[in-house]
């Protein structure tokens, strides 16, 4: 069902992508860390993935990464969308979107253009969103605040 993409990445670092059904979809999760599984180092997933296991070091995803309830991450956490439904003990950094649920546990900072904090999580440190986050993760998606240009947005001008 799921094939490893290359194997080993730089020495060190694992690489997980998927080929299966959905693989690249959005929605569809190409990878899966189950909650047996412990891993310690670099992982690095190719695009959706979700964690149930233990990892310690770091975890990026290039598309949804959901760190589901049984997860526990000792790690720096970086992707496109992260959805935390686990404990994390680390910095996490979304580009788009990071998603606090119930009955996650975040100590660490975090870092997204939008952050949703649902009832029931927990989350102890310092959270960077808005166009701070753009501006921190280099985000160029819009004009930056900063710039003395008028912002247009669809037919409308601010001046």
């Amino acid at each position: 069902m799921f094939q490893r993409d290359g194997g080993q990445g730089p020495v060190g670092e694992s690489v997980a992508s998927g080929s299966g059904p959905g693989a690249g979809a959005q929605g569809a999760t190409s990878a899966f860390l189950g909650k047996d599984t412990q891993l310690t180092g670099t992982v690095t997933f190719g695009s959706s993935a979700r964690i149930e296991g233990q990892v310690e070091g770091q975890v990026t995803a290039n598309g949804t990464l959901t760190i589901g309830e049984s997860a526990n991450l000792k790690a720096t956490v970086n992707g496109t969308v992260i959805v935390v439904q686990g404990t994390v003990t680390g910095d996490i950094t979304a580009k788009t979107r990071l998603e606090l649920r119930s009955p996650s546990k975040v100590k660490g900072n975090i870092a997204a253009p939008v952050v949703v904090i649902q009832e029931g999580a927990n989350f102890e440190g310092q959270c960077t969103m808005g166009e701070a986050a753009k501006a921190k993760l280099g985000v160029t998606a819009g004009p930056s605040l900063a710039s003395s240009a008028p912002l247009t947005l669809g037919n409308a001008v601010n001046a």
